[in-house]
């Protein structure tokens, strides 16, 4: 999986290190994996969050998604991919607060 993130333009290496690196730290059980040829982060398995690079779908930005496994449930609507263009601290505290719920 870090062969592929090594793989992509900057613009997305350089967001998709930093989503490594929250997961890695907010959720180290997760196993990370490749998952359609992107990063992804599993339990028993499943994949519970991964990452699109912008450049693989000729998209304007990349996104952080969470699968159904992720403990996210907001009654009867949640968000579940975000669009990711750049992170501030206050975005990878957010990401860092959804990957600790999506695991929990």
């Amino acid at each position: 999986m870090l062969a592929k993130i090594a793989e992509m333009p900057e613009a997305d290496r350089v967001l998709a290190e930093r989503i490594h690196a929250l997961v890695k730290e907010h959720a180290p059980d997760l196993a990370p994996k490749t998952w359609y040829g992107m990063p992804a982060y599993a339990r028993d398995g499943q994949v519970i969050c991964f990452f699109q690079a912008a450049e693989k779908f000729k998209a304007r930005y990349c996104t952080f998604g969470f699968n159904d496994g992720a403990a996210l449930d907001d009654g009867n609507l949640w968000p579940t991919t975000f669009a990711l263009v750049k992170l501030t601290k206050a975005d990878e505290a957010r990401i860092a607060d959804l990957i600790k719920r999506a695991v929990s």
